[in-house]
């Protein structure tokens, strides 16, 4: 069994699971940048898995039926996705334009980072970053 993943791939790719991933994907492309890779129809004609990417890095997506439970049904934050791009002012603005809702407006962090954080139709968050300044682990503080 080989020990890294496929050429090409990512060593470490979120899967986020998504009630319709065909609106997931098409908003995340649209909204957020991302390139469409994959997408995978079941039985039903409807998208039960999906692959995009930004840069080097890729998400996939799911489907994992009718029990699952979205963050917007559960009502609270699930898990985050943080992604680094090359111009987060301009990112930050099509996010806003294409009506993401923005969750934390963009800032510079303590940490050297400039950050916001959005969320998905779906409740789904996603911070996006871009780094400006390296700052020492001694010197972070919030």
């Amino acid at each position: 069994m080989p020990d890294s993943p496929p050429q090409g791939f990512p060593q470490i790719t979120p899967y986020l699971l998504y009630e319709d991933v065909d609106a997931a994907l098409d908003w995340l492309v649209d909204t957020f940048g991302f390139s469409e890779q994959v997408r995978m129809a079941g039985p039903d004609g409807k998208a039960n898995h999906a692959e995009m990417k930004l840069g080097h890095g890729m998400v996939m997506m799911g489907n994992p039926g009718p029990d699952y439970r979205n963050p917007k049904h559960v009502g609270a934050t699930t898990q985050e996705v943080y992604v680094y791009v090359d111009d987060v002012d301009k990112h930050y603005d099509v996010a806003q334009a294409k009506g993401a809702t923005i969750l934390r407006p963009l800032a510079d962090q303590f940490y050297g980072d400039r950050t916001y954080a959005a969320s998905a139709p779906e409740g789904h968050q996603w911070s996006f970053a871009q780094h400006v300044r390296d700052v020492a682990p001694e010197d972070m503080h919030p």
